[in-house]
């Protein structure tokens, strides 16, 4: 080509502009076929395209290990505030049961033994603690509650951060409170149970000390129940560990009680010991940090008050007071947060495991652009029904 054939390239043109003319000699390029679709206007990109899905709480593929271990700290970093806010609130319900029931009691129990004569004496110490077992129902029914509540909040946030939303307070909780019965079920369910044999270990060791008082066979019978205790402590991980995704089957699935069960025994088939090993390392994390962070000012204020006050007088008991106060605070705000993570764990081990074995990262970034394109979506978390692919992940 001579310096006269050529020809500067022309400029960009503008979305909406025409293409720039074609150079003399070629040929108009052939129309589209009848039925074909309108191409796009020059500069702009095709139709039906839009942007790719945007990044939120996890990553919509398969997680590592160190993935899944941190991903429920940032469940609390990414919204703080309905987040820790409802792990607060769940801690505030049950130290207020706890104080509204045993407060009021025990110093009503205290002025009865001070004041009760000697014949009366025993009878009182038993009425007491009858009554103390009784009113221990109470902060324990709001427990159950609470924390079962607090399961469900976790599971919606964690499922929606995953798909890049971001809910306030009253979303979260009116999205948890519909699977709320269940909920309360199913940590009803696990409580009862809990209780029930270490009753029943209870009562074992008691009927062996009162039908023989041999102090031997006492201490048979002592060891024989830490036995079994140890026996039952793995046994509890085990079923532990294959029945922790039952609160999010419940809240994203909407399943019943038996069903949920058979779906996290099904999702944790074969992932055992990566679950296992995520619940009890994050749980040794928290119970750590929570316990240096209650306890360093504890002990700092106890020994602040030996030094201000060695004689224990009225500033001994000021120091310990505060720090007693400092501690306890602490330990709610502590509390909250060690909640709110092991309960986020749950549902993000949930997702993980789904996305492994059913390929449900698929279905969320199909349902993540189909909304940002402005079509119409379904629930990416219903469960595979029968005869559908189930996309698995070595």
């Amino acid at each position: 080509m001579s310096d006269q054939q050529w020809h500067p390239p022309a400029p960009p043109a503008s979305p909406g502009e025409g293409p720039p003319p074609l150079p003399s000699g070629a040929a108009e390029p052939p129309p589209p076929a009848p039925g074909a679709p309108t191409p796009p206007l020059y500069g702009q990109p095709a139709g039906g395209w839009t942007p790719p899905p945007k990044p939120g709480l996890l990553p919509l593929r398969p997680m590592g290990f160190g993935t899944l271990l941190w991903a429920p700290f940032r469940t609390l970093r990414r919204n703080p505030a309905p987040v820790f806010g409802t792990g607060l609130v769940v801690q505030l319900a049950s130290a207020i049961a706890t104080a509204a029931v045993f407060v009021p009691f025990l110093v009503l129990a205290i002025g009865r033994i001070e004041s009760a004569s000697a014949e009366d004496l025993d009878a009182i110490m038993t009425g007491t603690i009858g009554w103390l077992i009784l009113l221990t129902l109470v902060p324990v029914a709001v427990g159950v509650v609470a924390g079962a509540f607090l399961q469900g909040v976790m599971v919606v946030e964690v499922a929606s951060g995953t798909l890049g939303e971001k809910l306030g307070f009253g979303a979260l909780w009116r999205r948890a409170a519909k699977r709320i019965g269940p909920l309360i079920g199913w940590t009803l369910l696990v409580s009862v149970v809990v209780l029930g044999v270490f009753v029943l270990l209870a009562a074992i060791v008691v009927m062996t000390a009162l039908i023989a008082p041999d102090p031997l066979a006492i201490i048979g019978v002592v060891l024989v129940v830490l036995l079994l205790l140890l026996g039952l402590a793995v046994l509890a991980a085990w079923l532990g560990t294959k029945l922790a995704l039952v609160p999010s089957v419940i809240v994203l699935e909407r399943a019943g009680i038996a069903q949920s069960v058979r779906r996290s025994w099904q999702l944790t088939t074969g992932y055992f010991w990566r679950t296992f090993g995520l619940i009890l390392l994050v749980g040794l994390i928290v119970s750590t940090v929570a316990q240096t962070v209650v306890q360093v000012p504890m002990l700092g204020g106890t020994i602040l008050a030996v030094i201000l006050d060695p004689t224990a007088g009225a500033t001994y008991e000021a120091v310990t007071i505060a720090s007693t106060v400092v501690g306890t605070v602490l330990s709610i705000l502590v509390g909250a947060i060690v909640a709110v993570v092991q309960a986020a764990l749950i549902a993000v081990i949930y997702i993980d495991l789904r996305m492994r074995s059913e390929g449900l990262d698929l279905e969320l970034e199909r349902h993540v652009e189909a909304r940002e394109a402005g079509l119409p979506v379904t629930d990416p978390f219903e469960p595979v029904t029968a005869g559908e692919p189930t996309p698995t992940w070595a």
